[in-house]
């Protein structure tokens, strides 16, 4: 069976979600091609040559992409049996059965992606129906070491920047799935349930060993949260630390497990973990509890503490707009990183999120959610809100194309950050206090050239990557745009 596994984006990184199933699919004898259209232009040759296809589907933006996609590779191969994988299909089946999606895996969906493609291969008919309409197995696998052939080298991904040091290649992996926590905003909650899976100690070795070899200098870990499994995670630390003591790593681990191990941090610090990222999403104790992070404000303060008498670095993440948000409370955001001296660790991008509310999500349990939200949109895979106070919604835009330009410009995180605070405080009609850069911290922060967060709608370039023609691309773009409002 000829198969083709496309990726249409994961944050700058090797798509794990196409090479762990190309390793089990090639170990069963199936031809497969890999296709990360993030970095590689649309192979029609392979598309029309293939028995089987299946789209990857981690997060919202790469969702957004494939709708854009998959009738284009219809129109290319309508004979083939095309399926869904990865964290966003279960969550939107009505939507890809419309598009002509026949077969939708969820949560560990390597197994089933191999019977499908056995099956397909053996007698040309797919899987039947599963029971219930569930398309989602938490199950737990022998996992296979990723087979990243095919896919464009390291170097084509994001790099990691290191201020004084140049910068490093980066690999990626993933250590576990899932999540044991119920955050009622996270889009793994509605799949996972709770539940997470390891990977495999051996599995995420060999893994990093071979990216190495190939070039790797740091090693981004994937995992929802890697203090899941705290037994485990200090373990893999330090068997990576080692026998890759040159080699620097980060990992994402909520604020409550930070607090809840801290004694395991400095262990992160000696073996190479340059620096972490959290998602904080708010520091309003009010919106904290109706996204039930298990956090709260002076939980974070405390965190950011911490890790200056550590002297490691934190990567805080924010949903900074939210039914709740009010400009007031917005400000008081930007007065929290300021005056904490983390202005330098926030992606400006991270400013102008707005909540995402899919399918699925938690928030819609909650009344004073259902009560602000409007239909579900099939176009922005979300149900569309507005804040209160309109000001916020042109602010939130306003944010993110200052973001976008700057990351145009090259320009300072600091310099960036000035001219969201100067923004928002006219928004609010307030005078906007100076400033003072002496007042953050001297040492230099490594970031990711390509910041983490899903953004808000497929960029002109990604459309363009994925085959959507050129003279399409603007009208594209101006609907999703018109349309998005600011989505995560």
């Amino acid at each position: 069976m000829s198969v083709l596994l496309i990726s249409t984006y994961e944050l700058g990184r090797q798509p794990f979600g196409i090479a762990s199933p190309a390793a089990w699919l090639r170990k069963r004898g199936h031809r497969v091609t890999v296709l990360d259209l993030s970095r590689q232009s649309l192979d029609e040759a392979a598309v029309r040559s293939a028995g089987l296809i299946s789209v990857y589907l981690p997060m919202h933006t790469a969702t957004r992409l494939a709708a854009e996609l998959i009738p284009r590779l219809r129109e290319l191969n309508p004979s083939a049996h095309f399926c869904c994988h990865g964290l966003y299909a279960p969550m939107n089946v009505e939507f890809l059965r419309s598009l002509g999606v026949a077969s939708i895996l969820g949560g560990e969906f390597e197994e089933g992606l191999s019977k499908l493609a056995d099956q397909l291969a053996s007698n040309g008919c797919a899987l039947g129906e599963q029971d219930g309409g569930s398309f989602i197995s938490t199950a737990r696998q022998q996992f296979d070491v990723p087979d990243r052939a095919g896919l464009p080298p390291m170097e084509k991904y994001a790099h990691l920047n290191i201020p004084g040091d140049g910068y490093r290649i980066v690999g990626s992996t993933e250590a576990s799935r899932g999540c044991k926590h119920l955050c009622r905003h996270c889009p793994i909650v509605p799949v996972y349930q709770g539940v997470f899976r390891i990977v495999g100690h051996d599995v995420v070795m060999e893994d990093i060993r071979r990216q190495v070899a190939a070039g790797a200098q740091h090693i981004t870990f994937g995992d929802p949260d890697f203090f899941n499994g705290i037994g485990y995670a200090m373990q893999l630390v330090e068997s990576f630390h080692r026998e890759f003591p040159g080699v620097t790593y980060d990992v994402t681990i909520k604020i409550e497990h930070l607090l809840k191990y801290e004694k395991h941090l400095a262990t992160l610090r000696d073996t190479g973990c340059l620096f972490v990222i959290s998602a904080v999403e708010a520091v309003d104790d009010t919106i904290l509890n109706y996204l039930d992070k298990g956090h709260t404000r002076g939980d974070f303060l405390r965190v950011i503490q911490l890790f200056r008498e550590l002297s490691m670095t934190l990567h805080p993440t924010f949903v900074p707009f939210t039914p709740w948000t009010t400009l007031d409370g917005y400000l008081d955001l930007l007065r929290v990183i300021e005056s904490q001296g983390v202005i330098e660790n926030v992606a400006p991008i991270q400013l102008g999120i707005r909540l995402l509310i899919p399918e699925g999500s938690r928030l819609l349990e909650l009344e004073e959610v259902r009560n602000k939200i409007g239909p579900f949109d099939p176009q922005l895979l979300a149900y569309p809100w507005k804040t209160a106070d309109s000001r916020l919604d042109a602010l939130s835009e306003n944010i993110r194309a200052l973001a976008g330009a700057a990351e145009q410009r090259k320009e300072s995180r600091f310099e960036t950050f000035q001219r969201i605070w100067n923004v928002s405080h006219e928004m609010a009609g307030k005078a906007a206090p100076r400033l003072d850069p002496q007042l953050q911290p001297n040492r230099g922060v490594p970031f990711m050239s390509e910041p983490w967060y899903c953004c808000a709608e497929p960029t002109p370039q990604q459309l363009v990557s994925i085959g959507v023609p050129k003279p399409a691309t603007k009208a594209v773009g101006a609907t999703l745009q018109a349309a998005a409002n600011g989505f995560v």
